[in-house]
């Protein structure tokens, strides 16, 4: 399984964005991957395949009103693992011997 975390944007159009943020997360909602989107960012759990796939139909959205588009990813793969959105930082409280925001 694969952690993803990614960040689309489209280039030139203006200084907010989250209208058009909210068209890739609408993408990813409608993936049926596990998902939580926090404020630079989503990370996507599921297959190379599925992730990868899922990115590119982010930035071609993004290209819809953009000619141009930065994209930023991070990519954890891991064999055999799952339910690892929640699984580190649980781990992590369990060595910290406490709750933490998130």
């Amino acid at each position: 399984m694969v952690l993803l975390e990614m960040s689309v944007i489209p280039l030139g159009c203006g200084e907010s964005v989250s209208q058009y943020v909210a068209e890739c997360v609408d993408l990813v909602d409608q993936s049926g991957l596990d998902y939580e989107l926090h404020s630079m960012g989503t990370i996507v759990e599921g297959d190379l395949p599925a992730v990868l796939a899922l990115m590119r139909s982010c930035m071609e959205k993004m290209a819809e009103h953009s000619d141009r588009v930065s994209c930023s990813a991070k990519l954890d793969y891991r064999r055999g693992k799952q339910g690892r959105l929640t699984a580190k930082i649980e781990s992590v409280e369990q060595k910290l011997g406490r709750k933490v925001r998130h």
